[in-house]
């Protein structure tokens, strides 16, 4: 984004240059922060830092400064003999001064049930979003902001929803393979691939960092049974800070122990983790809820009393009514969703009515943030 708002005045103190612009705002930069942040000391196509800060004292200074023929903050350096030069909209759009004034807004829409009312709205065409960069964009806007997507009409053919994935980035690799199969199977490594129900959950609380997105693409569907289900656990989250502050601190405070002891892997995997994890902004960062791959609870004995109250409170909320969607995959569905935000499940199906054979994949979510980054040519 840029600036039109020009500089009114420039001076400085013992550590700062101080920048009064012409809507009577002002900024305030360190020198440490201006010399590590010198645009000649970036990359030309790496687009990394070349700079070392302990190239430099702590004590560095301008032995002068002024706004030059070109418009540029100019600086010359005490240290070093280096000089820099800076556009003055990117000091303005940079400014940290202006930007910790300003009230943090979540990007997050959060919803209930009643998100069965816009659900066509967070639907799209497959093969829109394969030819149109404006149809993308949108897309991604929906997973990042509503955490949840249906992309209609894909082909069906095995492997092929790597070509849509392949519009955003490259997947996450699992020890479940890519994709791997939801099907029923015999001797499964996964409730998934039975046919049984699956209550509400999020996938992967066992690894440091679970995915952040999961796609799952349905090539047949016609066994009765076998509903979708899901929550937005943010909105519950939001529903318990409102409503039931002592489970949500909690629910924040204790960790649980998530386990995969898959017989098909040489690995035991166990993290310690809360339920509900929030940014330094106090915004929604992550859920975990897995009732199938939770290990025994190991808090104070004073709390496991409180803690088992608001586990089963968290885990009747993500069930209830209130906060779920209930939907039917059909061929060609590319069921999207933030894994560490949107709890999900089915209904049991039986095998022997038809078929049911989805096919997942994992992306992190660094991935479609930064492929929405580039398409909207955000600056940083």
């Amino acid at each position: 984004m840029k600036h039109s708002t020009k500089i009114n005045s420039i001076s400085h103190n013992e550590s700062s240059i101080i920048i009064e612009w012409t809507d009577r705002e002002k900024s305030t930069f360190h020198y440490l922060w201006l010399r590590d942040n010198c645009p000649s000391d970036i990359h030309p196509t790496a687009r990394e830092r070349l700079f070392n800060i302990i190239t430099v004292s702590e004590n560095i200074k301008p032995k002068s400064y002024k706004i030059n023929d070109e418009g540029k903050l100019e600086i010359i350096w005490n240290e070093g003999d280096h000089s820099s030069y800076f556009e003055t909209n990117w000091l303005r759009q940079h400014c940290y001064t202006l930007k910790n004034k300003k009230k943090y807004i979540s990007p997050y829409k959060l919803w209930d049930n009643s998100l069965n009312n816009i659900f066509k709205e967070i639907s799209f065409e497959c093969e829109e979003i394969m030819s149109e960069d404006e149809c993308l964009i949108r897309w991604l806007e929906i997973l990042y902001q509503y955490g949840i997507s249906i992309v209609k009409n894909a082909p069906t053919e095995k492997k092929s929803g790597l070509k849509l994935l392949n519009r955003i980035s490259h997947i996450r690799e699992t020890f479940f393979g890519t994709p791997f199969e939801v099907i029923n199977i015999p001797e499964p490594n996964n409730t998934a691939y039975t046919a049984r129900g699956l209550e509400n959950h999020t996938d992967l609380p066992y690894f440091e960092i679970p995915p952040g997105y999961q796609f799952l693409h349905c090539l047949v569907n016609n066994a009765e049974g076998g509903m979708s289900s899901i929550v937005d656990g943010f909105k519950v989250v939001e529903y318990l800070e409102k409503n039931e502050k002592k489970t949500y601190e909690i629910l924040k405070k204790i960790d649980v122990n998530f386990i995969n002891n898959d017989y098909t892997q040489n690995t035991v995997r166990s993290i310690n983790s809360p339920l509900i994890s929030l940014t330094k902004n106090g915004d929604y960062k992550e859920i975990r809820f897995n009732i199938s791959q939770t290990g025994t609870i190991n808090c104070e004995p004073e709390l496991m009393e409180e803690f088992y109250k608001a586990y089963r409170r968290f885990a009747e909320l993500i069930h209830s009514k209130k906060f779920t969607v209930n939907f039917k995959l059909n061929k060609g569905d590319v069921f999207s969703f933030d894994n560490r935000r949107v709890a999900h499940g089915r209904t049991e199906y039986n095998p022997n009515s038809g078929h049911r054979h989805l096919q997942g994949y994992y992306m992190d979510r660094d991935e479609i943030i930064g492929r929405l980054n580039y398409l909207k040519k955000i600056e940083f």
